[in-house]
């Protein structure tokens, strides 16, 4: 089977996606008092990591950031940025977690739709939608000793999970590519901004473990 070539508004989703991304890798970095080097490992590890996982499962290799030298040079511009401008970013931070749900709402998309370009189904399409969002803070997280967002109570998953499943079903029933993905990305933006505003949380266990 041949591989597909990319849109272009993959491509852009991507890296408008992949810069947001960044920057808050790059920010966690800074407060952890990394060097300059380990804001701009932090900013591509973010900004590139969901993608590498979802280029990997779908057998898209080699990944979309190793071919294409826009998908490198992105995240190294973010990390500069906020190496340079870290106290003004910093005391944005609300507009930051604004701008990273932008880009879990690309991200879920541009993965999902990418997803069935090669084939997958509709459910497996929207979980790597769901990975390629979250992917990258995870992994950030890891390397940065935190217990990753996702598992804070923080509604972050759910919502690039239903985004990605809306842009695939409305791709499959023959909806235009651009109005799928923008339905998608506006029900996980719009869920994570209410999430974020109102401070709905995931049920956590309640009272002590029993170990």
């Amino acid at each position: 089977m041949p591989t597909p070539e990319p849109s272009v508004t993959l491509v852009a989703l991507d890296l408008v996606g992949i810069f947001v991304f960044a920057i808050s890798g790059a920010l966690v970095a800074v407060r952890k008092e990394l060097d300059v080097f380990g804001v701009m490992v932090l900013a591509g590890v973010t900004g590139l990591g969901g993608g590498f996982l979802r280029d990997v499962l779908i057998d898209a290799t080699p990944p979309a950031a190793l071919q294409d030298w826009r998908y490198l040079l992105v995240p190294v511009a973010a990390g500069l940025v906020t190496f340079l401008y870290h106290p003004a970013l910093g005391r944005m931070e609300r507009l930051v977690n604004v701008f990273d749900s932008f880009g879990l709402s690309l991200f879920c998309v541009a993965g999902a739709l990418k997803a069935v370009d090669y084939g997958l189904g509709p459910l497996p399409a929207a979980l790597l939608g769901m990975a390629t969002g979250i992917g990258g803070g995870m992994m950030r997280d890891v390397l940065a000793g935190r217990v990753p967002v996702i598992f804070r109570g923080e509604l972050y998953a759910t919502p690039a999970l239903a985004g990605a499943l809306v842009a695939v079903l409305l791709d499959r029933a023959d909806v235009p590519f651009g109005l799928a993905a923008a339905a998608g990305a506006t029900v996980c933006l719009v869920w994570r901004l209410l999430s974020m505003w109102r401070g709905w949380q995931a049920p956590v266990p309640r009272g002590p473990a029993s170990v």
